[in-house]
Protein backbone atom coordinates (compact mmCIF):
# COMPACT_ATOMS: atom_id res chain seq x y z
CA UNK A 1 0.00 0.00 0.00
CA UNK A 2 2.85 2.38 0.86
CA UNK A 3 4.53 1.68 -2.43
CA UNK A 4 1.36 2.18 -4.45
CA UNK A 5 0.18 5.35 -2.73
CA UNK A 6 2.85 7.12 -0.68
CA UNK A 7 5.85 6.63 -2.98
CA UNK A 8 4.20 8.18 -6.08
CA UNK A 9 3.14 11.18 -4.00
CA UNK A 10 6.70 11.63 -2.70
CA UNK A 11 8.08 11.37 -6.22
CA UNK A 12 5.64 14.03 -7.42
CA UNK A 13 6.69 16.35 -4.58
CA UNK A 14 10.39 15.86 -5.29
CA UNK A 15 10.13 16.16 -9.07
CA UNK A 16 7.62 19.01 -9.30
CA UNK A 17 8.39 21.10 -6.19
CA UNK A 18 11.73 20.38 -4.51
CA UNK A 19 13.87 19.69 -7.58
CA UNK A 20 12.77 22.80 -9.55
CA UNK A 21 13.30 24.99 -6.47
CA UNK A 22 16.79 23.57 -5.83
CA UNK A 23 17.78 23.95 -9.49
CA UNK A 24 16.54 27.54 -9.54
CA UNK A 25 18.31 28.51 -6.30
CA UNK A 26 21.61 26.97 -7.43
CA UNK A 27 21.62 28.45 -10.93
CA UNK A 28 20.02 31.90 -10.57
CA UNK A 29 23.35 33.57 -9.73
CA UNK A 30 25.01 32.22 -12.87
CA UNK A 31 22.10 32.12 -15.32
CA UNK A 32 19.84 34.92 -14.10
CA UNK A 33 16.13 34.57 -13.39
CA UNK A 34 15.13 33.56 -16.93
CA UNK A 35 17.88 30.98 -17.40
CA UNK A 36 17.40 29.54 -13.92
CA UNK A 37 13.65 29.29 -14.44
CA UNK A 38 14.17 27.45 -17.72
CA UNK A 39 16.65 25.11 -16.03
CA UNK A 40 14.19 24.46 -13.19
CA UNK A 41 11.66 23.12 -15.68
CA UNK A 42 14.03 20.29 -16.65
CA UNK A 43 13.18 17.84 -13.80
CA UNK A 44 9.38 17.77 -14.31
CA UNK A 45 9.69 17.70 -18.10
CA UNK A 46 12.29 14.91 -17.96
CA UNK A 47 10.14 12.91 -15.53
CA UNK A 48 7.11 13.27 -17.82
CA UNK A 49 9.14 11.92 -20.75
CA UNK A 50 10.47 9.04 -18.62
CA UNK A 51 6.95 8.10 -17.52
CA UNK A 52 5.74 8.20 -21.11
CA UNK A 53 8.62 5.97 -22.24
CA UNK A 54 7.94 3.51 -19.41
CA UNK A 55 4.29 2.98 -20.31
CA UNK A 56 4.94 2.81 -24.06
CA UNK A 57 1.30 3.45 -24.82
CA UNK A 58 -0.30 5.94 -27.14
CA UNK A 59 -3.73 6.52 -25.60
CA UNK A 60 -5.73 9.48 -24.35
CA UNK A 61 -3.58 9.86 -21.23
CA UNK A 62 -0.32 9.69 -23.17
CA UNK A 63 -1.56 12.17 -25.75
CA UNK A 64 -2.56 14.59 -22.99
CA UNK A 65 0.87 14.24 -21.35
CA UNK A 66 2.68 14.80 -24.65
CA UNK A 67 0.49 17.80 -25.38
CA UNK A 68 1.47 19.32 -22.04
CA UNK A 69 5.18 18.61 -22.62
CA UNK A 70 5.13 20.01 -26.14
CA UNK A 71 3.27 23.15 -25.14
CA UNK A 72 5.56 23.69 -22.14
CA UNK A 73 8.68 23.43 -24.31
CA UNK A 74 7.17 25.81 -26.86
CA UNK A 75 6.39 28.34 -24.13
CA UNK A 76 9.94 28.29 -22.79
CA UNK A 77 11.55 28.50 -26.22
CA UNK A 78 9.69 31.75 -26.81
CA UNK A 79 11.92 33.64 -24.39
CA UNK A 80 10.92 36.73 -22.42
CA UNK A 81 11.08 37.74 -18.77
CA UNK A 82 10.84 35.24 -15.93
CA UNK A 83 7.28 36.28 -15.05
CA UNK A 84 6.29 36.12 -18.71
CA UNK A 85 7.66 32.57 -18.91
CA UNK A 86 5.63 31.60 -15.86
CA UNK A 87 2.50 33.16 -17.34
CA UNK A 88 3.00 31.37 -20.65
CA UNK A 89 3.56 28.08 -18.83
CA UNK A 90 0.14 28.40 -17.18
CA UNK A 91 -1.29 28.91 -20.64
CA UNK A 92 -0.70 25.16 -21.05
CA UNK A 93 -3.21 24.48 -18.26
CA UNK A 94 -5.69 26.88 -19.84
CA UNK A 95 -5.33 25.18 -23.24
CA UNK A 96 -5.88 21.73 -21.74
CA UNK A 97 -8.92 23.02 -19.85
CA UNK A 98 -10.27 24.39 -23.13
CA UNK A 99 -9.70 20.99 -24.77
CA UNK A 100 -11.86 19.43 -22.04
CA UNK A 101 -14.68 21.90 -22.68
CA UNK A 102 -14.50 21.51 -26.46
CA UNK A 103 -14.59 17.71 -26.16
CA UNK A 104 -17.78 17.98 -24.08
CA UNK A 105 -19.26 20.42 -26.59
CA UNK A 106 -18.73 18.09 -29.56
CA UNK A 107 -20.07 15.05 -27.72
CA UNK A 108 -16.73 13.29 -27.15
CA UNK A 109 -16.13 13.97 -23.43
CA UNK A 110 -12.45 13.63 -22.61
CA UNK A 111 -13.15 12.21 -19.15
CA UNK A 112 -14.60 9.09 -20.79
CA UNK A 113 -11.50 8.60 -22.93
CA UNK A 114 -9.17 9.15 -19.97
CA UNK A 115 -11.11 6.76 -17.74
CA UNK A 116 -11.14 4.10 -20.44
CA UNK A 117 -7.41 4.55 -21.04
CA UNK A 118 -6.76 4.17 -17.31
CA UNK A 119 -8.71 0.90 -17.21
CA UNK A 120 -6.89 -0.40 -20.29
CA UNK A 121 -3.53 0.19 -18.62
CA UNK A 122 -4.40 -2.27 -15.84
CA UNK A 123 -4.63 -5.92 -17.04
CA UNK A 124 -6.64 -6.78 -13.93
CA UNK A 125 -9.42 -4.40 -14.93
CA UNK A 126 -10.62 -6.22 -18.06
CA UNK A 127 -14.06 -6.97 -16.57
CA UNK A 128 -14.41 -3.40 -15.34
CA UNK A 129 -13.33 -2.10 -18.76
CA UNK A 130 -15.94 -4.24 -20.50
CA UNK A 131 -18.67 -3.03 -18.14
CA UNK A 132 -17.50 0.57 -18.57
CA UNK A 133 -17.53 0.42 -22.37
CA UNK A 134 -20.91 -1.35 -22.43
CA UNK A 135 -22.51 1.78 -20.97
CA UNK A 136 -21.08 4.13 -23.58
CA UNK A 137 -24.50 4.69 -25.21
CA UNK A 138 -26.47 4.93 -21.97
CA UNK A 139 -28.03 8.40 -21.76
CA UNK A 140 -27.46 8.83 -18.02
CA UNK A 141 -23.88 7.58 -18.25
CA UNK A 142 -23.13 9.94 -21.15
CA UNK A 143 -24.53 12.84 -19.12
CA UNK A 144 -22.24 11.98 -16.20
CA UNK A 145 -19.17 11.84 -18.48
CA UNK A 146 -20.14 15.14 -20.10
CA UNK A 147 -20.72 16.88 -16.77
CA UNK A 148 -17.44 15.61 -15.34
CA UNK A 149 -15.59 16.82 -18.42
CA UNK A 150 -17.14 20.27 -18.02
CA UNK A 151 -16.25 20.29 -14.32
CA UNK A 152 -12.61 19.54 -15.12
CA UNK A 153 -12.49 22.01 -17.99
CA UNK A 154 -13.82 24.84 -15.85
CA UNK A 155 -11.64 23.72 -12.93
CA UNK A 156 -8.45 23.76 -15.00
CA UNK A 157 -9.26 27.21 -16.34
CA UNK A 158 -9.90 28.42 -12.79
CA UNK A 159 -6.60 26.89 -11.64
CA UNK A 160 -4.79 28.68 -14.46
CA UNK A 161 -6.43 31.95 -13.41
CA UNK A 162 -5.36 31.41 -9.80
CA UNK A 163 -1.80 30.66 -10.94
CA UNK A 164 -1.71 33.85 -13.02
CA UNK A 165 -2.71 35.85 -9.93
CA UNK A 166 0.11 34.20 -7.94
CA UNK A 167 2.65 34.90 -10.69
CA UNK A 168 1.71 38.58 -10.70
CA UNK A 169 1.91 38.90 -6.90
CA UNK A 170 4.86 36.65 -5.93
CA UNK A 171 8.56 36.60 -6.72
CA UNK A 172 9.85 33.85 -9.01
CA UNK A 173 11.37 32.01 -6.04
CA UNK A 174 8.20 32.21 -3.94
CA UNK A 175 6.03 31.10 -6.84
CA UNK A 176 8.15 27.97 -7.25
CA UNK A 177 7.15 27.12 -3.66
CA UNK A 178 3.54 28.24 -3.42
CA UNK A 179 2.45 27.77 -7.04
CA UNK A 180 2.77 23.95 -7.09
CA UNK A 181 1.26 23.66 -3.60
CA UNK A 182 -1.76 25.70 -4.70
CA UNK A 183 -1.97 23.69 -7.92
CA UNK A 184 -1.95 20.36 -6.10
CA UNK A 185 -4.55 21.69 -3.68
CA UNK A 186 -6.76 22.71 -6.58
CA UNK A 187 -6.32 19.30 -8.22
CA UNK A 188 -7.22 17.65 -4.92
CA UNK A 189 -10.41 19.70 -4.80
CA UNK A 190 -11.28 18.65 -8.37
CA UNK A 191 -10.65 14.98 -7.53
CA UNK A 192 -12.84 15.26 -4.42
CA UNK A 193 -15.58 16.94 -6.46
CA UNK A 194 -15.33 14.14 -9.02
CA UNK A 195 -15.58 11.47 -6.33
CA UNK A 196 -18.63 13.04 -4.69
CA UNK A 197 -20.35 13.63 -8.02
CA UNK A 198 -19.74 10.06 -9.21
CA UNK A 199 -20.96 8.60 -5.91
CA UNK A 200 -24.13 10.69 -6.14
CA UNK A 201 -24.66 9.68 -9.77
CA UNK A 202 -24.21 6.01 -8.89
CA UNK A 203 -26.80 6.32 -6.11
CA UNK A 204 -29.25 7.93 -8.53
CA UNK A 205 -28.57 5.19 -11.06
CA UNK A 206 -29.22 2.43 -8.53
CA UNK A 207 -32.46 4.11 -7.47
CA UNK A 208 -33.57 4.46 -11.10
CA UNK A 209 -32.81 0.82 -11.86
CA UNK A 210 -34.71 -0.26 -8.74
CA UNK A 211 -37.74 1.75 -9.90
CA UNK A 212 -37.50 0.28 -13.39
CA UNK A 213 -37.26 -3.26 -12.01
CA UNK A 214 -40.24 -2.67 -9.75
CA UNK A 215 -42.28 -1.27 -12.63
CA UNK A 216 -41.31 -4.20 -14.85
CA UNK A 217 -42.29 -6.66 -12.13
CA UNK A 218 -45.71 -5.03 -11.75
CA UNK A 219 -46.29 -5.04 -15.50
CA UNK A 220 -45.29 -8.69 -16.00
CA UNK A 221 -48.09 -11.24 -16.65
CA UNK A 222 -47.16 -13.23 -13.56
CA UNK A 223 -47.59 -10.23 -11.25
CA UNK A 224 -51.34 -10.67 -11.00
CA UNK A 225 -51.29 -14.34 -10.14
Amino acid sequence: MLRRRVLPILVEIVVNILAPLLVYDHTVAQLGEVGALMASSAPPLAWSLIEFARHRRVDAISILVLLGIGLSLAMYLGGGSAHLLQLREKLVTAIIGTVFLVSALIGRPLIYELARAGLRRDPNQSAALEAFESRANDRGFKAVMRNLTVIWGVGLLAEAGMAVWLVLHLSVHDYLIYGPVAGYGFMGLLILTTFLYVRRAQARGRARRARDDAAAAQASPDSGT
